[in-house]
């Protein structure tokens, strides 16, 4: 290919390549770009521009922001205004004046982020009512999309009373006031409890100023406690206390009244700036104490069920309202102290008999033992002096065992009445409770109730016996049952225990007997009246150191008087020597001298 080849026609107009041929010259030209240009906005990426809805459909929404284009938002970003309707003006943020599709990007969402601080503080400081959508619900509250911005809507700031679900404000547009604004952590609290307490404060101080003791008003019920219930009476709460519900005895509120129930309620009390309103709902009712039969009289029957238990008795209601106490010593004929609970139970229905009625002071003492014989009646005929019964052991003291011959008759056996032969410290050592009990009737005392028992009056007195077995100075094999500083309690024959001091435990080798040692002891004491024995170990081995002392003695002293005889006699034949020796010498003289 030559170079002549390559040269085009310089006259080409290139601008009308793939374009239709018009009949604008040069000039016109120009003159109608400056034109179109004027009438059109210049815009950059990253801005914020206020536009006009010009169309709106299910998914999206027209912006017209005066440019070459309009742009498109997604309808999910306005939520939070459900009336936007076409000619509103929004602000929208441009993210790209002309995207790789030559479209004109738009976002409202980003708009408001980017101004919403601005806004939500402006809306604060204004006192200023912002709609808000609640995207979902928290801890406590709910996410409200305000400006762009989640901020937080406590429970308490839903409404003026109560809300107890949450859900059903999920996916609403609501009106709200900012009440606080935390910029370094990015927190926003609002509120639409605000917006309605203004007026509800103007309707409360209207109820208030026309509040009376004694006025009968409706409310709704708008919480229930275990002590009360909180009344709404169209702005101004008031308590019903549980006491005020109900004559009768209530567990809780619930069982009268329920959540949102319409009611009447009497004003009972209220302080001075009204804001402590007590209510009563059973006040409007006639006290049932009026309404009771006016002839029911003392010693007539009633029923009733058992609403509180105590340890000394408990209260029967025989009608909603009317209460009776039925003390434990009127449960039964029984003299020993018990408890209510073992008679009866709450929730049971009891019989009894009416024994004080005061209408006046509305109280009321019944019975249950009433609706028996008194066992007493017939004691002297069942229970004679004499007579051998078998009973069970209730309760000790320290003095003796309480035995129950039949329901509401018992009788003490005393301790020194147990047993003829043991030494009892305490019943509890010789029987237990509940145990069956062999006695004998002692003494009857019907006046007061009383009856004096015996159990070793079944049996022969065995000390009548001991009396002849164990006789002073007698020996018996004995073994040593417990030790202490006293001395010792020694088991000795026919089960009969005897003591020991403790000087007269020592043996023979200077030691002690030691508790389960068995050996010998004397019988140095007897009492049968005060049912005792004392023996001595040691006297045994004494007396026989003092025998063996006895005989040395004796033969000591014998020995002596040998000794003194035999002294004697030699001092005697020493005299009769020694002069006859004298004399002897005497006669020599004489023969000498004669010579």
């Amino acid at each position: 290919m030559s170079d002549k080849a390559l040269v085009g026609n310089p006259d080409f107009d290139w601008n009308s390549i793939g374009k239709k041929q018009n009949n604008y010259g040069e000039e016109e030209r120009v003159r109608l770009d400056e034109l179109y240009g004027k009438s059109l906005s210049t815009i950059s990426d990253l801005q914020i521009l206020e536009g006009v809805v010009v169309a709106k459909n299910n998914r999206e929404v027209v912006v017209n922001i005066n440019y070459k284009s309009d742009g498109v938002v997604p309808l999910s970003e306005f939520r939070y205004n459900p009336d936007l309707k076409i000619g509103d003006k929004i602000e929208v943020f441009v993210e790209t004046a002309e995207d790789p599709n030559g479209q004109l990007v738009l976002s409202h969402k980003k708009a408001r982020a980017n101004k919403s601080w601005d806004r939500v503080n402006e809306s604060l400081n204004n006192d200023e009512i912002i709609k808000g959508f609640v995207k979902c619900r928290t801890k406590g509250g709910l996410i409200v999309d305000v400006f762009g911005i989640e901020a937080f809507l406590p429970g308490s700031q839903i409404d003026v009373k109560p809300i107890r679900d949450y859900d059903i404000y999920v996916g609403k547009t609501m009106e709200f006031k900012v009440v606080k604004i935390n910029n370094e952590y990015k927190n926003v609290v609002v509120s639409h409890k605000a917006l309605i307490e203004a007026e509800i404060e103007n309707q409360k101080r209207d109820i208030i100023s026309k509040l009376e003791k004694g006025q009968v008003l409706e409310g709704t019920v708008k919480n229930i406690t275990s002590y009360g219930v909180f009344v709404d009476l169209g702005g101004v709460d008031g308590l019903i206390h549980i006491t005020d519900l109900s004559w009768g005895r209530i567990n809780h509120p619930e069982e009268i009244v329920k959540l949102d129930q319409q009611i009447q309620v009497v004003i009972l009390e209220f302080d001075d700036d009204k804001k402590r309103i007590a209510l009563g709902l059973k006040q409007l009712t006639p006290h049932p104490w009026e309404a009771l039969n006016p002839e029911l009289k003392i010693g007539d029957k009633v029923k009733g069920k058992v609403v509180v238990i105590n340890d000394y008795g408990a209260f029967i209601e025989i009608a909603p309202g009317v209460e009776g106490l039925i003390h434990v010593s009127e449960m039964s004929w029984s003299q020993h102290l018990r408890s209510a609970q073992e008679f009866v139970k709450i929730g049971d229905e009891v019989d009894a008999i009416i024994l004080t009625l005061d209408r006046e002071e509305r109280k009321m003492s019944l019975g249950m033992k009433q609706l028996t014989p008194d066992p007493w009646n017939m004691i002297m005929e069942k229970y004679s002096k004499g007579s051998r019964h078998s009973g069970t052991v209730r309760n000790f003291t320290n003095f003796g065992v309480f035995v129950e011959l039949e329901e509401g008759v018992d009788g003490l056996v005393h301790i020194s009445d147990l047993s003829w032969s043991k030494k009892i410290k305490h019943p509890s050592e010789f029987c237990k409770v509940g145990e069956k009990l062999d006695v004998v009737v002692l003494e009857i005392d019907g006046e007061n109730r009383r009856l004096s028992l015996g159990h070793k009056q079944l049996e022969e007195n065995p000390w009548d016996v001991f009396e002849t077995v164990f006789t002073i100075d007698s020996v018996h094999q004995g073994t040593v049952l417990n030790v202490n500083d006293k001395g010792a309690t020694i088991g000795l024959t026919y089960g009969v225990e005897g003591f020991c001091p403790a000087r007269h435990l020592v043996k023979a080798d200077g030691t002690s007997l030691k508790s389960e040692e068995v050996a010998d002891f004397k019988v140095i004491e007897f009492s049968k009246d005060a049912k005792r024995i004392v023996v001595s170990h040691a006297r045994l081995h004494e007396e026989v150191k003092e025998e063996a002392k006895k005989v040395d003695r004796t033969n000591k002293k014998a020995e002596s008087d040998d000794t003194k005889k035999a002294v004697k006699k030699m001092k005697d034949n020493v005299e009769k020597t020694t002069l006859g020796d004298i004399s002897a010498l005497s006669d020599l003289k004489n023969k000498m001298d004669g010579k």
